[in-house]
């Protein structure tokens, strides 16, 4: 094993035992305290409670009409009795440039999160769910999901497979799903980047979903979304460029139609030009939406249609001496020049919300998504040094070459159904108030993904490297040296589903869900591989499909009371499954599904009327049969990547903070601690003990804005952060790693009801710093790198 120099790590048994000894000490020494003082402090108060009142509940069904009244008349007599929606009211609504009501502002746990689909807002939440305003990531000059990541805690880029064009999040150590307005992206490893065209806040929940959203990674859920239709005219446009020759042009306008209660808004966004490391990129993307209020109906459809060019960098700074290679610019490029991703996606989806009473809501919801992936990229390994196979440094006469490098050809096409059948009641038993979420959810995945590979000439000096490669001199090639596929994959979920979001009384509050979900897959190879077998060695042969069934049962429990008017504590637990089922691990057949517990605890504080939130949380999380791209370094297999199955543990702290310290200053910021390990692996045990793939054991992010007035001319504001990141590993080995980093942005910018300008400047100090460490080098983050922006809505 090599390690960098300049470190030192325990023993892998060592630090094993560590984390396993403090499995629970952090959750018992938040949650334990914290309640029985809460205790204490009821008994101690038992002299002097308050009358009991006794009050109908207001939700209740209303006394029976007369019979001359229709079944018709009484919804329509409820719907006027109850409050208006929120996208109705147009009278006195603050606009942020998007149009009425679309605005995050209001005190932040007030707000209600979109993937929680009880209605329940933030506050009574008995779990770690965040939200990140479009406001914020705009200040930040930010257009990418992966952009505004950085403002929550417990979440970063990297994990298996980050070659840059695509989106891939940790979520406390374990992967996470993204979701855009509550509907999966499908394909979990073969995903796309998400721009933030239209978007209004982007929500994370840290911990397993599977009890409300089926099948998922055990890290947690990042929702999008978007902006709903206004009924006042608005429009806007944005552009940015900045000083590596990019261009980002956004444009809305959304307002109501000639017909009652129909709305509509626009979303598009055109990107392009040169880029760090001249890894270029292009996005041409629409939304149309549409949203029609009839009766107590409210119809939903919009369309997400994009075009997608990007470069891929799977080699970044190659490793030498277990970290990058230093001694070359930070624009020093081993992957293939032509190397290319391009995806087109289109979207529809549907949605009807039936209020047929106050105390029933209907939701039908489906969507639809088409992805076609066309992609050449380099392999993602490295063996050892001076190996006899794979990607590999060899000495050769005094001067390192890199030898092994491939390139992978490759294209997929997934086709992803999922319908939602979801009645949310409300209703009391005793003076319990229930919101209870019911629901049915069919999803069918459809997959085809067709992979071969080509030998590339060598690079004969690391230190000055040229690629040589032409797009004319590839012979692509399918055996077991040369990583191919050709595969059709089918998979039905079917799942039903229950979760009670119970008011126990005005401060405790009790969550409780359950989901039986059945899993139907299938793949079908196309081709008969060399050398392909499944896990239990039976032949991956043409035309013999391989099936597998499962039916896995998620749940999560979780309670919160309100101490006081400033204090919560939570305490939760969970337990989530996810189908291993995708087009990166199948080619040792289908495994068995992934499982992950999660326990729980933290206590949330609010001062000063909501304007200072601060969330403490400690938690534990285990998963197992967790599918791993492994490639040995040595043996007959060298430099072969295949998928093997291991467990892991993860155990942590983090604490986040918004803060309106006044009206012109504002400040964002959380810290993350995770020790996360390898606990099994059944066919590579000397990994266990070492820290997952991109796992980083400390993490923080800072963000302050503060306006004000110059010459006598308001809505000038400068904003200042940094983020920060530990080492992380490129894979189980811990061969190779990444340094941690520390980056500083700056913001200068003006606006006033109707224009704004920005001056963003990122990495002020130029550091040379990596998103994420891949299997055969660091993906380079950006440099230093300025970005001006001006806007304009009405």
């Amino acid at each position: 094993m090599i390690v960098g120099l300049g470190t030192s790590r325990p023993s892998n048994n060592e630090h094993f035992s560590r984390i396993l000894r403090c499995r629970y000490a952090g959750l018992l020494c938040v949650a334990l305290p914290v309640f029985s003082w809460g205790t204490a402090k009821a008994q101690d108060n038992s002299s002097t409670l308050p009358p009991v009142q006794i009050e109908a509940p207001k939700n209740r069904a209303a006394p029976k009409p007369a019979p001359a009244s229709t079944p018709s008349t009484r919804r329509r007599t409820e719907r006027t009795n109850k409050p208006p929606k929120p996208n109705t009211q147009t009278a006195a609504a603050p606009d942020d440039g998007n149009g009425p009501n679309n605005n995050t502002s209001g005190p932040p746990l007030q707000q209600v999160p979109g993937l929680d689909k009880t209605g329940t807002k933030l506050g009574d939440l008995p779990a770690s769910v965040q939200i990140i305003p479009h406001q914020v990531v705009t200040e930040q000059g930010g257009t990418l999901l992966r952009d505004a990541i950085w403002n929550a805690s417990g979440i970063n880029s990297g994990g298996q497979d980050s070659l840059g064009y695509f989106d891939h999040f940790l979520i406390r150590g374990l992967n996470a799903q993204v979701f855009t307005d509550r509907f999966s992206d499908g394909d979990q490893l073969g995903g796309l980047v998400h721009s933030l065209n239209g978007v209004k806040q982007i929500e994370i929940l840290e911990g397993p979903g599977s009890a409300v959203f089926g099948s998922g990674p055990p890290g947690g859920t990042v929702n999008i979304v978007h902006f709903d239709p206004s009924p006042v005219f608005h429009w806007g446009t944005s552009t940015q460029v900045n000083s590596f020759g990019g261009v980002t042009n956004s444009n809305y306008v959304t307002g109501p139609t000639t017909i009652a209660g129909l709305n509509y808004r626009i979303d598009t966004t055109v990107s392009g030009g040169d880029a760090f490391r001249d890894l270029n990129s292009k996005d041409y993307e629409i939304r149309p939406a549409f949203q029609w209020h009839v009766q107590d109906h409210t119809f939903t459809f919009a369309l997400d249609a994009r075009h997608i060019e990007q470069t891929p960098d799977s080699y970044g700074l190659i490793y030498l001496g277990g970290q990058p290679i230093t001694g070359v610019p930070n624009t020093a490029k081993y992957s293939t020049p032509f190397a290319f991703a391009k995806q087109d996606d289109i979207r529809p989806t549907f949605t009807d919300q039936w209020d047929v009473t106050n105390l029933l809501t209907i939701n039908n919801r489906f969507s639809y998504t088409h992805r076609e992936i066309d992609a050449m990229r380099n392999n993602d390994s490295m063996t050892a040094f001076n190996s006899s196979s794979g990607t590999r440094i060899v000495n050769v006469g005094g001067v390192d070459e890199l030898m092994g490098r491939q390139l992978r050809a490759q294209n997929d096409s997934d086709n992803f159904f999922d319908y939602q059948f979801e009645p949310v009641w409300k209703f009391y038993t005793g003076g319990v108030h229930h919101t209870l979420l019911t629901g049915f959810e069919y999803q069918r995945q459809v997959m085809d993904t067709n992979r071969v590979t080509a030998d590339l000439p060598n690079i004969t000096n690391i230190f000055a490297p040229v690629t040589t490669e032409t797009p004319n001199s590839l012979t692509f090639k399918c055996d077991a040296k040369h990583s191919c596929d050709n595969d059709h994959l089918v998979a039905n979920y079917y799942g039903l589903y229950a979760t009670d979001q119970m008011d126990l009384t005005d401060k405790w509050k009790l969550r409780v869900g359950v989901r039986q979900d059945w899993y139907d897959t299938q793949l079908d190879p196309l081709i008969t591989m060399p050398g392909a077998f499944t896990l239990t060695n039976v032949p991956i042969v043409a035309g013999v499909p391989l099936l597998r069934d499962d039916k896995p049962v998620s749940w999560n429990v979780g309670t919160l009371y309100h101490l006081t008017s400033w204090m919560a504590p939570y305490i939760g637990a969970s337990q989530s499954y996810m189908a291993n089922f995708n087009s990166e691990n199948v080619q040792n057949g289908i495994g068995a599904p992934e499982s992950a517990r999660q326990y729980e605890a933290g206590i949330r504080f609010t001062f000063l009327n909501e304007r200072v939130v601060l969330n403490t949380a400690v938690f534990n999380v285990s998963r197992d049969n967790v599918a791993t791209l492994f490639t040995p370094s040595t043996g007959p297999n060298a430099g072969v990547q295949t998928v093997v199955f291991d467990s892991q543990l993860t155990n942590g702290e983090e604490v986040s903070l918004i803060a309106k310290i006044t009206d012109q200053w504002s400040v964002l910021a959380n810290a993350t601690h995770q020790e996360a390990v390898v606990t099994g692996a059944p066919n590579s045990i000397a990994t266990i003990g070492n820290r997952p793939q991109g796992v980083p054991a400390n993490m923080a992010n800072a963000w302050s804005v503060y306006k004000f007035a110059l010459g006598g001319i308001s809505g000038f504001q400068f904003g200042i952060g940094a983020n920060y990141r530990d080492r992380t590993w490129s894979d189980t080995t811990n061969v190779n790693s990444v340094p941690g980093f520390v980056i500083g942005n700056l913001m200068f910018g003006w606006e006033n009801a109707n224009w704004g300008v920005a001056l963003n400047v990122k990495n002020f100090t130029d550091k040379l710093y990596f998103v994420a460490a891949n299997g055969a080098g660091g993906f380079v983050g950006e440099g230093l790198g300025a970005y001006l922006t001006l806007r304009y809505h009405e």
